[in-house]
């Protein structure tokens, strides 16, 4: 009989390492002051199977 150790799927020592090549703490590019529909442009992102474009955030942005 063969024993084998399993590995778990998640790995939790990096977990609390996350982001620290970040030096401001941010996940995401800075918004340059402007604020977005973030909710429709992620389903439509989510319906196009892909990253929108500048183009089409432009149509997201909060005047």
């Amino acid at each position: 009989m063969i024993v084998a150790e399993r590995k778990e799927k998640t790995v939790k020592d990096k977990f609390d390492r996350f982001g620290e090549a970040m030096p401001d703490g941010r996940l995401t590019m800075p918004s340059e002051g402007k604020v977005y529909r973030l909710r429709e442009a992620i389903l439509l992102s989510k319906k196009l199977g892909r990253p929108l474009s500048q183009e089409e955030m432009k149509q997201f942005e909060v005047s």
